[in-house]
């Protein structure tokens, strides 16, 4: 039997003019992980990291303080989409009164993304939400391929790509799998790890978005 752990990144500069880029929250995320994988006996075969910044970033915190020897396989497949073009091309929306700054953009972020998921206006997109997904169970073929039959993957990724992953193991249609997503989505927390078996049962989910690794002060969505 193998497993893939799939891991979303650490904490982002949420805010800050180059949000691709880990918070100091989300290298010491990084680090606390790589320790509790070491401490698990977790030695994978394979490590595989998107392409963007704050998954190299949380990839070289982990090997680090895992202790794990050789280079990351990096594989564009697991990036994330485009959060910004998908918030920008959407009107954000009217203030409630009393609502505060972070409920606001998650209305946004929320109202932003049902959008783009809809399909209905995949014009206003360099890349629609079908291509997105495509590119992500692309990826995820591309390794189960390549894993030897008990081998052991870790994938640093982001939530949109990990949350895509886990819809298709758990609903048997777009539609189901879209609305899965719009609701795993916005849960995701940093360094979240979720595992996959493959056996002579096929693909199975095990779990979603663990994070015992973390202490209350490090648990983060953002």
């Amino acid at each position: 039997m193998s497993s893939i752990l799939l891991v979303r990144h650490g904490q982002a500069s949420f805010g800050a003019a180059d949000y691709d880029n880990l918070s100091p929250t989300g290298h010491e995320q990084s680090r606390v992980l790589g320790a509790a994988l070491a401490a698990r006996g977790i030695a994978p075969d394979r490590v595989v990291v998107g392409q963007m910044r704050r998954h190299v970033q949380t990839a070289a915190g982990v090997l680090e303080a895992a202790r794990w020897a050789g280079e990351p396989v990096v594989d564009a497949g697991w990036n994330e989409f485009d959060h910004d073009q998908v918030l920008g091309v959407h009107d954000e929306p009217t203030t409630v009164e009393g609502e505060s700054e972070k409920a606001a953009f998650q209305r946004w972020f929320e109202e932003a993304t049902r959008r783009w998921t809809s399909g209905e206006h995949d014009e206003a997109y360099d890349e629609s939400f079908a291509a997105f997904t495509a590119r992500v169970d692309a990826a995820m073929a591309r390794l189960t391929d390549s894993l030897p039959a008990r081998g052991t993957a870790v994938v640093l990724t982001s939530g949109g790509s990990i949350a895509w992953t886990v819809a298709c193991l758990l609903a048997d249609d777009t539609a189901a799998r879209t609305d899965l997503w719009l609701r795993l989505n916005p849960v995701s927390i940093n360094t979240g790890t979720s595992t996959i078996v493959r056996g002579g049962r096929g693909t199975t989910l095990v779990s979603f978005n663990a994070h015992d690794h973390l202490s209350p002060d490090l648990v983060t969505y953002r």
